[in-house]
């Protein structure tokens, strides 16, 4: 498959996700083979305020999806098989890029609260086919709180609206 690369200065530009789901607030850097994130543990953010009452942490469920998000903006930026693509309308695009397709390991070793600034870098591993695989750790100060390896594709844009087809 021929890949284009592309260029931009925000991180919507990359992905389609948009508040409150965007949960990367900027890019650090992004070669062929890595990027590197940060993100804010927002106070006021829908999955903080229940989890957990008078205690709350960063569900890490939100740190895979930081990962996950991470690891779109590589594909996006240098693995995209669309010449062209625009993140702001979902019916321009032929695919939908870096679909979460399998979470191989994760190991979750801190917590981040609200207002904590996450760094998290995402290294691509492997390119099998259309399946991307990737290593990431997210990093609290000096504290790694998750490690994990998963694996993201690209469908047709058609499969993620639900107009055939199953994901890979």
């Amino acid at each position: 498959m021929q890949y284009f690369q592309h260029q931009f200065d925000r991180v919507e530009d990359y992905l389609h996700h948009r508040p409150p789901y965007l949960l990367i607030d900027s890019i650090e850097s992004i070669d062929d083979g890595s990027v590197a994130a940060r993100a804010l543990v927002k106070p006021d953010a829908f999955f903080i305020t229940g989890h957990f009452p008078g205690a709350p942490i960063l569900p890490g469920a939100m740190m895979q999806e930081m990962a996950t998000q991470s690891a779109g903006i590589l594909i996006a930026a240098k693995y995209n098989p669309m010449e062209s693509f625009d993140t702001h309308d979902p019916f321009f695009n032929e695919y939908a890029l870096g679909v979460l397709v399998r979470v191989k390991h994760a190991r979750f070793r801190g917590f981040a609260r609200p207002g904590d600034s996450l760094r998290i870098v995402v290294d691509l591993a492997e390119i099998v086919g259309n399946v991307f695989e990737f290593d990431a750790r997210i990093t609290c100060g000096d504290k790694t709180i998750l490690r994990n390896t998963f694996q993201l594709t690209n469908i047709p844009s058609a499969k993620l609206r639900g107009d055939g087809g199953e994901v890979a």
